[in-house]
């Protein structure tokens, strides 16, 4: 399988990111993708990306990020992005749920940053790897109104969550759809009114990707401790049960649809 999103640059790896990157091989984790947040963890998911032969690396700016930015960001990001193991410009979007730590950022300023980096997608050639936190009819705006710029295969959606008229969209737009370990959880998520399992079962195999998040969204049986790439199989195996079909099918399919999407066949 492959995690096509994790946080193995964030500090709570920054012990042991190799007995974590062992782990994840040694469970049948075949590829793993760090996604940076910032400039600083897009730098990190980099060094790390280049010191490991299956470890590769998203760069961007989250949205809560938006407000933290200083003049001449975009220039940096770009020269961070031009590193070879990068394969997208993400988690880049809107997130519009208040958070205790961190409210929520100005929306406008956040679709200023969005949009800017879809443009810089555009001109480097890469796929887009989208945030939404109950924003996507905003979101699905902007990659409308930029339809003309997105890659024919555009990017995926992290984390998927929302409505079914949501997902119909990105699908109709060509975009791939990721699912973490929080498609083990039962009810809905707050302000959301679509079960994380009905929309895996919306959404064809061939269009689903596979990602972690971790350190975030520990898969049940393992929810109270940190999530790592290994628990991707969790992530794989609920799928087959949501589905009614084989793990080995749902791990087959998944990984050529990341393989083609990130154009890692290339990278060999």
């Amino acid at each position: 399988m492959i995690d096509v999103h994790c946080h193995l640059n964030f500090h709570s790896f920054e012990n042991d990111f190799d007995e974590v990157i062992k782990r994840a091989h040694e469970s049948g984790v075949e590829k793993i993708i760090n996604v940076g947040t910032s400039l600083e963890s897009s730098q990190k998911a980099v060094e790390l990306a280049k010191n490991y032969e299956n470890l590769y690396s998203i760069v961007g700016i989250h949205p809560h990020h938006a407000d933290k930015l200083e003049s001449g960001w975009e220039k940096e990001l770009e020269t961070i992005a031009k590193n070879k193991k990068v394969l997208a410009i993400g988690e880049i979007g809107l997130d519009y749920f208040s958070y205790k730590s961190n409210g929520i950022v100005n929306p406008s300023l956040q679709k200023k940053i969005f949009e800017t980096q879809i443009q810089m997608a555009h001109k480097l050639k890469l796929p887009l790897q989208i945030h939404n936190r109950q924003a996507g009819k905003d979101i699905l705006e902007i990659l409308k109104s930029h339809k003309n710029i997105l890659k024919e295969t555009p990017g995926m959606f992290h984390c998927f969550a929302g409505e079914i008229k949501i997902l119909k969209t990105a699908l109709a737009l060509g975009f791939y759809i990721g699912f973490d370990g929080n498609i083990t959880y039962n009810g809905i998520a707050p302000g959301e009114n679509t079960s994380l399992k009905d929309l895996v079962g919306y959404t064809p195999l061939e269009r689903i990707v596979t990602e972690t998040d971790a350190p975030f969204l520990t898969p049940i049986p393992k929810r109270g401790s940190r999530n790592e790439p290994s628990y991707v199989i969790i992530v794989g195996e609920t799928i087959a049960k949501i589905k009614n079909t084989s793990f080995s099918e749902v791990d087959k399919i998944t990984t050529q649809n990341a393989m083609s999407l990130f154009k890692l066949n290339a990278m060999r």
